[in-house]
């Protein structure tokens, strides 16, 4: 049995663990090397911060199917992006979506999201800072992304590849912690792009639980009808 001093060791060491990937300023490299190492131990660490992020993202997909979309939740496909060890697909699954896909850009977190048995498919080696070729456009209902928003990781622009996957009339459910938010360009990100008529704000949830230390925003994106929306994919 852990004592007090034991435990606050093993918190204290999570979370220099989670500030040490604050500083891997986006670089793929470096990323899929620090995750390599931590694949094994992330569902404990993090765990030891009370993180929540997943629970939220989740329970909001599952928000937005039952408000807006007709299909039964086991046949809406959905994109996990940036899914780690399938945090975020275990509580999708939890709530009945069973056409799940995921990408990550480490294949050893990939691995253990395949371990869960949750996702239809699991690619790694997918760098959300770049294009996600290899997914057709209005691919998806809904698109996830839960902790990748944070430093040192997935810049703002990526959305917009978001919302590319994503089917008109579908959404996008992301997280970015409370520090990510103040240090960057999100929101002006955001604001750009739904001028340019590719993702318009549905909510936001300001300030929610997040981990021990920091909370996050929690923001859906509805993506506008096109023109010409492309036929439905059979996926």
């Amino acid at each position: 049995m852990q004592t007090k001093d034991q435990r606050t060791a093993l918190e204290q060491a999570a979370r220099k663990r989670i500030k040490d990937s604050h500083a891997l300023d986006g670089d793929a490299g470096r990323l899929a090397e620090f995750y390599r190492g931590w694949a094994s131990a992330y569902e404990l660490e993090v765990g030891r911060d009370e993180y929540c992020g997943p629970v939220i993202v989740a329970e909001l997909a599952g928000a937005v199917q039952t408000a807006y979309l007709a299909r039964e939740r086991p046949a809406i496909p959905i994109l996990d992006a940036g899914s780690g060890t399938g945090l975020v697909g275990v509580q999708l699954d939890r709530l009945g979506f069973r056409t799940i896909d995921g990408l990550d850009l480490s294949e050893e977190m990939a691995e253990k999201a395949r371990q869960t048995q949750v996702y239809r498919h699991i690619r790694a080696g997918v760098d959300l800072n770049g294009p996600l070729s290899g997914y057709p456009s209005a691919s998806y209902y809904i698109t996830v992304c839960c902790g990748v928003f944070t430093l040192g990781h997935v810049r703002p622009d990526a959305l917009r590849e978001l919302a590319r996957v994503t089917r008109p009339n579908g959404f996008v459910i992301v997280s970015t912690r409370k520090s990510y938010a103040d240090a960057t360009c999100f929101e002006d990100e955001v604001r750009h792009l739904q001028d340019e008529g590719v993702l318009v704000p549905a909510q936001c949830l300001n300030d929610g639980r997040y981990i021990a230390e920091e909370g996050a925003h929690y923001w859906v994106f509805r993506v506008p009808e096109k023109a010409s929306a492309p036929a439905e994919h059979r996926l």
